[in-house]
């Protein structure tokens, strides 16, 4: 069924996305940096409320990356943290209770003792009825996913003949879960940025100018019509 161009019947069961342009919509509003996070946070909550209404099952956002920690100001990253602690309590607690079932992917070490005993609570949290998968990419980077994978993999003892692509996905973050079909960066930058390389191998790669903090959910509706009417051919 067809509803304003949108195939309800095509619609990806994995989205992810690349959230960009946070610093710069605060900054063209001469406003702090912090603000734009903030703005950005509000958008993530009405992104997932509008694909769980589609029928998409799982979101993946890239919230920060392990070269965000090292290069940005401490000052912002601090700020950035502080967002996330108050964000779990006043979204995300709210979005769990209404069937959001919440993972974080990426590096615990590194990061704050308060996040870390958020992603605690957050994996200690039984969903009853679950509407849709929300992965968080905290303190992440995909070469680093694939170090550790192979880390693993070594770790385990397997024979180096026995590795294939099915025991490399078992001991990535996202172990058990499909790869996204659509992937979609906002903020007019046209790059991965070292987020879910594997995974993404042979998603679409949707791009937008929209700032992430403008994004909204007639937007996600037009990327997903973009993705309906390309030519998903695996390599074929």
């Amino acid at each position: 069924m067809k509803s304003n161009g949108l195939d309800y019947k095509n619609i990806p069961a994995h989205i992810a996305i690349i959230m960009d342009g946070n610093r710069r919509w605060a900054r063209l509003r001469g406003l702090p940096d912090l603000k734009g996070h903030e703005k950005g946070a509000d958008t993530l909550e009405e992104i997932v409320e509008a694909a769980e209404k589609l029928g998409i099952k799982t979101i993946t956002v890239y919230a920060l990356s392990t070269e965000n920690i090292k290069e940005r100001a401490k000052r912002e990253i601090l700020g950035l943290f502080n967002l996330m602690r108050s964000g779990y309590n006043t979204k995300l607690k709210k979005m769990i209770k209404n069937g959001v079932k919440v993972a974080v992917l990426g590096q615990e070490q590194g990061l704050p003792a308060v996040i870390k005993k958020i992603i605690n609570e957050i994996r200690r949290t039984y969903i009853k009825n679950e509407s849709i998968k929300l992965n968080i990419a905290l303190n992440y980077g995909g070469k680093k996913e694939l170090v550790d994978a192979i880390k693993d993999i070594v770790k385990s003892g397997v024979e180096v003949g026995r590795i294939n692509e099915e025991i490399i996905s078992k001991h990535l973050y996202t172990n058990g879960q499909s790869d996204p079909e659509l992937v979609i960066r906002t903020g007019g930058r046209m790059r991965l940025s070292n987020f879910l390389l594997w995974q993404t191998a042979y998603s679409e790669l949707y791009f937008t100018n929209k700032l992430w903090p403008d994004f909204d959910g007639s937007e996600l509706k037009k990327a997903i019509i973009w993705y309906q009417n390309q030519k998903r051919n695996f390599g074929k």
